[in-house]
């Protein structure tokens, strides 16, 4: 199991949990205050339920009864759930309690081995055939699942070798009394005009699998010529393998339909048997040769042994991933997963640094600050390979953050990889939340840094922004270069704000030396703020609130006053 969650409840396990880290790798979770967690969480019960939503495998140095009650409400469909394994914290017990034949099993035993135990796994089939029939071998895929059950009580009963009630073949299977496993053989190579619908597709690759009693289940891939790399229908099948056009007409001299038309529009004389022959490997057999629907074309070829590794590359994935303010628990599950499955991670080496709980085998591309283009061009090219790659952002990641620059390389020189983004709290937000609720009602935001701004631009803004009286945000407030332009800005404002509204100075945000202070507008000293700080100044409505206790808050009125007022 890659990367499992290793979930403990308190100090007293940490022991094992690092043994079993060292061991088989993972990811050590733990409450607050536990240093040497990866990750650490507040409530346990909801920690856990979203490491199992997520798909997440999970052994749990703890009750057994712990993980039940905590997961019983999120249990679904028993072919879908993770590995869960429970293992007591001196290490005298290893039980597999959910996900027995996803790698639960398996886990325990390597679990036990470890510790020198003897796993608890109560499988029926694993425990009286050594193995369970839903599993099978790598390189095949189980065809009827629903007759697992059965079959394993049936052989139980009668005895036999489990070779006795197994069949292995890439063709369509009517009704049976043995398992059937499909050795993942096929390969099948697609090629379609331009806009062609998914439905046509998908239709046209199910008639080439019936027009040969070929399963579904035997399929290890769909393959393509790269310039289909973006296109929807082809992207719908799943399980892509691209191909440039000298990699596809290299298969030239086997295909069985080659055409002069196909050379002279792509470079090489067939996409769909080409593809499907490039996927499948040198040893592989075209079984169905073109078929053609009215836009769309589909073959497919048999590999002699199953295909674990086809040829070609996945559609490469630029993630650009806001971070948040800086630590986990303001960083989105969106923008987690994103991390988990990137190959590479690119940014700025501090914003790294602030992902790394979730760091495991990605490889690392750090850059300098100010480096912003270099990034984006690097993260585009590794994705151009194939790769699934994330490009680190603090905060928002389309706020003053790379999302837009992706965006605009793109279209100066496009290209087909695919482009997500994911959004993540911006310091301004973060900022009003922490000082209370400045940012009630209209504000804008505002980059103080002249580097791509000229000023003059930057000042209109400003007084745009104060004539207009909205909660302004000033980012980028100082540098190392730049000292006057937080007190130029403030210069504008004198004249249309009120010497009493709250102005917010927050820094290092969500990380160690958090500082949130709040001040009156005619206190404020541009001398306190820093390259790390964001500036938030109030509206001509805003308001500083001291609580009984002596704790202060600003927040800007929605205007439910009038309500009140009118009622």
């Amino acid at each position: 199991m890659v990367n499992p969650a290793i979930f403990i409840l308190g100090r007293s396990a940490l022991p094992l949990a690092l043994t079993i880290k060292s061991s088989i790798g993972g990811e050590l979770h733990a409450p607050e205050g536990i240093a040497e967690a990866d990750v650490t969480f507040v409530g346990a019960v909801f920690a856990l339920r979203g490491l199992f939503q997520a798909g997440r495998g999970i052994i749990g140095l703890c009750a057994s009864g712990i993980l039940i009650r905590a997961l019983a409400p999120v249990l679904g469909d028993k072919h879908e759930e993770p590995p869960v394994v429970a293992v007591a914290e001196d290490g005298s017990a290893v039980v597999p309690l959910l996900g027995g034949h996803h790698g639960a099993n398996a886990l325990a035993r390597d679990l036990g081995r470890l510790l020198g135990v003897t796993a608890s796994i109560t499988t029926a089939s694993d425990l009286r055939l050594g193995h369970g029939l839903d599993e099978p071998p790598e390189g095949f895929a189980l065809g009827n699942p629903q007759h697992a059950k059965s079959v394993a009580a049936t052989m139980m009963a009668r005895g036999g070798s489990s070779e006795d009630w197994i069949l292995r073949t890439e063709f369509v299977v009517g009704v049976s009394d043995k398992l059937v496993y499909h050795p993942t053989c096929l390969a099948v190579g697609v090629g379609c005009e331009r806009g062609t619908d998914s439905a046509e597709l998908r239709h046209l690759v199910q008639r080439a699998l019936a027009s040969a009693n070929l399963s579904p289940h035997a399929v290890a891939c769909h393959a393509s010529i790269d310039l289909k790399e973006d296109e929807h229908a082809v992207i719908a099948l799943g399980n892509v393998r691209y191909f440039s056009a000298a990699e596809l007409n290299a298969q030239s001299h086997r295909l069985i339909t080659p055409s002069a038309v196909v050379m002279a529009e792509t470079g090489t004389p067939g996409v769909a048997e080409a593809a499907a022959l490039a996927a499948a490997g040198r040893y592989a057999e075209l079984i169905v040769p073109k078929l053609k629907s009215a836009r769309a074309t589909c073959a497919i070829a048999r590999a002699p042994q199953p295909i674990l590794n086809p040829g070609g590359r996945p559609r490469g994935k630029l993630s650009v991933v806001g971070l948040g303010p800086g630590n986990a628990l303001t960083r989105s599950p969106e923008a987690t997963l994103a991390l988990d499955k990137a190959t590479d991670w690119i940014g700025y080496s501090f914003y790294l640094d602030l992902a790394r709980d979730r760091h495991n085998r990605q490889n690392l591309h750090p850059f300098p600050l100010g480096a912003e283009e270099q990034r984006v061009r690097h993260a585009i090219t590794l994705a151009k390979q194939g790769k699934n790659v994330a490009l680190l952002c603090s905060g928002d990641a389309a706020i003053y953050a790379m999302a837009s620059l992706v965006h605009e390389i793109t279209d100066l020189e496009p290209s087909r990889i695919a482009i997500q983004i994911i959004p993540g709290i911006s310091a301004f937000q973060a900022a009003s939340a922490k000082a209370g609720a400045l940012i009630g009602h209209d504000f804008c935001c505002i980059s103080l840094s002249d580097l791509l701004t000229p000023w003059d631009v930057i000042e209109r803004r400003v007084t745009a922004a104060a004539q207009g009286d909205f909660v302004i945000a000033f980012y980028n407030p100082r540098s190392q270069r730049r000292h006057d332009q937080l007190e130029r800005a403030f210069n504008i404002l004198r004249e249309y704000r009120p010497a009493t509204i709250p102005v917010v100075i927050a820094a290092n945000l969500g990380r160690d030396r958090e500082v949130t202070r709040i001040v009156r507008f005619d206190q404020f000293n541009p001398g306190d703020v820093d390259m790390m700080s964001v500036v938030l100044v109030g509206s001509s409505q805003s308001q500083i609130h001291t609580r009984g206790n002596g704790s202060v808050f600003a927040y800007t009125p929605r205007g439910y006053a009038r309500k009140r007022v009118a009622s």
